[in-house]
């Protein structure tokens, strides 16, 4: 291709020459004769490149086409570059951000992991702390257990020690002088008086560690009998046959009724222990009758007066009753659901400080629930001169050491000392510690208080729990 090239162009510069030689010699004489022609046929070559045209009006139009297009590549890359910057800062605060996150989870991890731990520490601790209060509890009623069947051995031992005495002198009353002396000899099954001493002091411990300003009045019984006991004569006949024991004096008056109420309308104006039977029910029990109070006709549910006895009980002592009916005592929730299921009653509460300031609370309705329901207190509504620290209470279960039914998490009964309708934990606690001289110290707020009646703090001398119905 290239040698034909070649051969071309050089027949083209020849024929160029001999064109111009041609021209001349025709100027020169036209006379000549003419000469031969010859004509070269070339083949054509297809141009494949570009035609470089040396016109200066190209050049630089295409200068200023690349120059502009030169700029616009480099405004192009400018952009870039920042755009490259720009996602590189991006980078970086991503990055940043990615390290902060990981040093985040981390410090969560670890938090959670030192959360997780003490949580279970504290679950263990809570489960210690309630395995405890029960041991504490369980030990608890088996003291009281043990001071109850103490106290009452105790009665049964004094009555039967006052009835061998008195059938000895009816024996030395009917022995003629010339009978034949009988062979003394002490009976067997009696408890020595020092014995007696010693049990009596191990049932005033437990009983100070639950009731302590209650067991005085007990000690004081304790002595009296140790002395009776210490003057009885060493002689005795044959052991009599053992009386029965009865915890309530029997009331005189006629019944039964089916509250005080009936028995005022019935003419009994008297106020004392009369046998009761509500409407519905064959339960027989006694309550004592307040007839000279108020109008009269008031059944007394609960008294505190002298710390005599220890209302720090179980669920089946509330449920039943407990106490001296002509002192402090308990009637029982039993009781007091079967009388207020009779009809509409109204509770009267009656507070007396130690400066002998007497108030009350009244509530216009009263009523229990059953013992599925945890008789549950129903209350209408306060008036009275003590302030209303029961309303607080309405509608909550009630609570003993044995069975926590109230809204706080440990036992509220544990901590106050006695069974009330709890709540968290209560406003007023009519069966707590019985405290002399009003204002007491405790780790616990465990006396017998009335909160808008001088607080919590503040032992109340003497209270009254009655019902009458409307």
């Amino acid at each position: 291709m290239g040698k034909t090239l070649t051969i071309t162009l050089t027949l083209l510069v020849a024929l160029c020459l001999d064109i111009d030689g041609y021209d001349k010699i025709l100027s020169r004489s036209d006379a000549k004769a003419s000469r031969c022609t010859y004509t070269f046929i070339v083949p054509q070559q297809k141009l494949t490149g570009a035609l470089c045209v040396n016109t200066a009006s190209t050049n630089q139009s295409e200068v200023l086409a690349l120059r502009t297009e030169l700029k616009q590549l480099q405004e192009q890359l400018e952009k870039l570059r920042g755009q490259i910057e720009q996602e590189g800062s991006l980078v970086m605060e991503v990055r940043a951000l990615r390290k902060e996150s990981n040093s985040m989870n981390s410090r969560i991890t670890q938090l959670y992991a030192q959360l997780l731990s003490e949580v279970i520490a504290k679950r263990d601790q809570l489960f210690e702390q309630k395995r405890v209060e029960g041991l504490l509890l369980n030990a608890t009623a088996q003291a009281l257990q043990v001071s109850n069947n103490y106290r009452e051995l105790e009665k049964k031992y004094g009555a039967l020690t006052s009835m061998m005495s008195s059938m000895e002198k009816q024996c030395q009353c009917k022995n003629s002088p010339h009978s034949t002396p009988v062979i003394s000899q002490p009976p067997t099954n009696s408890p020595k008086p020092n014995v007696h001493h010693n049990y009596s002091s191990e049932a005033n411990d437990m009983a100070n560690d639950v009731q302590r300003d209650q067991s005085l009045p007990a000690i004081q019984q304790q002595q009296e009998n140790t002395v009776v006991l210490g003057s009885l004569p060493t002689t005795a006949t044959a052991p009599p046959t053992e009386p029965p024991f009865i915890s309530f004096p029997v009331t005189k008056m006629p019944g039964p009724w089916r509250d005080c109420k009936h028995a005022l309308d019935s003419g009994e104006s008297t106020s004392g222990i009369y046998l009761l039977r509500p409407l519905g029910t064959n339960r027989l029990f006694q309550g004592w009758c307040e007839q000279s109070r108020a109008q009269g006709g008031w059944t007394v549910i609960q008294r505190r007066q002298d710390g005599s006895v220890n209302f720090f009980r179980t669920w089946e002592q509330y449920k039943q009753g407990f106490g001296n009916l002509d002192g402090e005592y308990w009637l029982g929730l039993e009781h007091l659901y079967w009388l207020t299921k009779q009809g509409q009653y109204r509770l009267r509460v009656s507070l007396e400080d130690w400066q002998g300031r007497q108030v009350f609370a009244e509530y216009d309705s009263l009523h229990l629930e059953p013992e599925t329901d945890w008789y549950r207190l129903r209350l209408g509504q306060y008036h009275g001169t003590a302030g209303d620290s029961l309303s607080w209470h309405n509608n909550k279960a009630f609570t003993t050491l044995d069975r926590d039914k109230d809204s706080y998490t440990g036992n509220c009964a544990h901590y106050q000392k006695g069974g009330w309708w709890y709540h968290m934990c209560a406003h007023s606690n009519l069966n707590g510690v019985w405290y002399r001289g009003g204002h007491y110290r405790s780790r616990y707020q465990d006396g017998v208080y009335w909160a808008e009646f001088h607080g919590g703090s503040y032992s109340l001398k003497r209270v009254s729990m009655m019902i009458k119905p409307m």
